[in-house]
């Protein structure tokens, strides 16, 4: 009896033994675990960080390669016909592409006003506002209209929206002085293009048509435009302020072939 009890007090020890030793084992193998899991977590951190880190410094980097230029570079530029100062600049997402100088002239005006032509179509491209005055009135629409800058009119149409309802210190829009002043290709692209109002009248109650007849010599580019504008629907019945038509200047001063244009309307 006494040797069986203590056979059968070795094998509960002998299994007591395998029980603690797998359990420590098992103990071991989550404490691994754990620390392989920690230390995986640790390591995307550390990656994560880094790489917001490089994300961060070429940023910056970018950053402080977007060069700042003082006020009044890009109107220097433009006055210089400088083509490529203009184009670095207006890279310059935060500069003020509508700035203006003494007269209240913007760099899109400057570059009408001189028909530097490539850096005009850049300005507009870029958004510069083809409707900003200057202190005489002035805007690079109304200008280029009047002066016969045909190309930077085209592209002003093409790309942006003109305000009809400015007009220049004589009350008159952009066809006006076009047709006065002989411009026969801007008085065909202004018609055209239909945004203007063929019979508006300025502070003297002059249309295009009238000042086509009345304020010119009657020759044969001013009979051209004649002839366009009454093609186009203009009122030959409209009066100035001292109550007289264009028909009545062209009678008048003896401009025979714009009167019978007229008349044949």
């Amino acid at each position: 009896m006494n040797k069986k009890k203590i056979l059968l007090e070795i094998a509960l020890l002998a299994s007591f033994l395998l029980i603690f030793s797998a359990c420590h084992s098992k103990k071991n193998d989550t404490n691994h675990s754990i620390k392989e899991s920690t230390s995986m977590t640790t390591d995307k951190n550390n990656t994560k960080q880094s790489n917001e880190s490089k994300e961060s410094n070429t940023m910056n980097t970018v950053k402080a390669a977007s060069q700042s230029f003082p006020a009044g570079t890009l109107i220097q530029a433009v006055n210089n016909n400088d083509f490529a100062q203009v184009q670095a600049i207006l890279v310059d997402e935060n500069y003020s592409i509508d700035e203006v100088n003494a007269q209240g002239e913007t760099p899109l005006l400057i570059a009408t006003h001189q028909n530097f032509i490539g850096i005009a179509k850049q300005l507009i491209d870029a958004g510069a506002d083809i409707n900003v005055q200057d202190h005489i009135s002035d805007s690079p629409y109304l200008y280029a209209g009047a002066q016969g800058k045909t190309e930077i009119l085209t592209c002003m149409l093409e790309k942006q929206v003109p305000n009809q309802q400015k007009v220049n210190r004589f009350g008159g829009n952009a066809l006006i002085p076009a047709a006065e002043k002989g411009h026969l290709e801007n008085v065909k692209l202004l018609l055209k293009d239909g945004r203007v109002a063929i019979n508006h009248q300025n502070n003297y109650g002059y249309t295009a048509l009238i000042e086509a007849v009345a304020l010119r010599d009657g020759s044969e580019i001013y009979q051209q435009i004649v002839d366009v504008l009454l093609e186009s629907g203009a009122d030959k019945t409209l009066k100035d302020n001292t109550g007289r038509t264009a028909e009545d200047y062209a009678r008048s001063l003896g401009y025979t072939e714009m009167l019978n244009s007229l008349n044949a309307y």
